[in-house]
């Protein structure tokens, strides 16, 4: 769970979890300023903390670094901000565990899920227009590439170069992209969301960065392809 100020919801996001089926649950703490370390020791969870904010990105390079020395076989990454249903770990678990898939994400624009979660209409908008670019140029056709919750099988997370990418939202795009690039697979599962106050999210200047971005990300996968670009990153 990559955490920063997650103290008002990651007990119940923690306690939603099924520990039947995960072996280790691990916080990355990006210098929050309320009490997120202190409770998520309380509560029994392996907690690291960097010493300066790294940014969403570089959050989740510490994640799926300390994972992987755990010794993980497949690895969720779950915000601690209960926007994303807990209890759907299982379903993308099994999507690669069953050699499916190499990555999975809980997507919330499967089957009218963004709109029943009654994601803000510009979000949705704004997703819909990235993705429809986005697979164009990838040639591809996921129902959105912006989703924070996402499985990984850990062959795949060590055959990927993530360490060089962004260390800000952009990672999240860069690392779909980039799976793709290598040749693995992406399945993915409707997933309903909440949308409330304290919910995480990215204020209107670091949105347009964002997608900014991903028209950058799909313009450089297109370059690389076409062998104009001698690798994606």
């Amino acid at each position: 769970m990559p955490a920063y100020n997650a103290q008002a919801t990651l007990k119940e996001t923690f306690e939603a979890i099924p520990k039947d089926i995960v072996d280790d649950i691990l916080l990355v703490d990006d210098c929050s300023k309320d009490n997120t370390v202190e409770l998520a020791k309380t509560i029994g969870i392996k907690t690291i903390t960097h010493e300066k904010n790294l940014g969403y990105g570089g959050n989740q390079k510490t994640c799926y670094n300390e994972a992987l020395k755990l010794g993980a076989d497949i690895v969720i990454m779950l915000h601690p901000d209960f926007q994303y249903d807990p209890n759907l770990i299982p379903a993308l678990a099994s999507m690669i565990a069953y050699d499916n898939y190499d990555c999975a994400i809980a997507s919330r624009m499967l089957v009218g899920s963004a709109k029943n979660s009654k994601m803000p209409k510009y979000k949705y908008f704004a997703n819909k227009f990235l993705t429809a670019f986005q697979n164009f140029f990838l040639n591809k056709n996921l129902s959105e590439y912006h989703t924070g919750y996402r499985a990984f099988s850990a062959e795949t997370l060590r055959s990927l170069p993530y360490h060089k990418m962004s260390d800000d939202f952009i990672f999240d795009n860069e690392m779909l992209a980039l799976i793709y690039y290598k040749g693995f697979s992406i399945g993915e599962i409707s997933c309903p969301t909440k949308y409330f106050d304290g919910a995480s999210s990215i204020n209107f200047i670091r949105s347009c960065k964002y997608g900014l971005g991903v028209l950058k990300v799909s313009l450089l996968y297109r370059l690389a392809k076409l062998g104009l670009k001698t690798k994606l990153f």
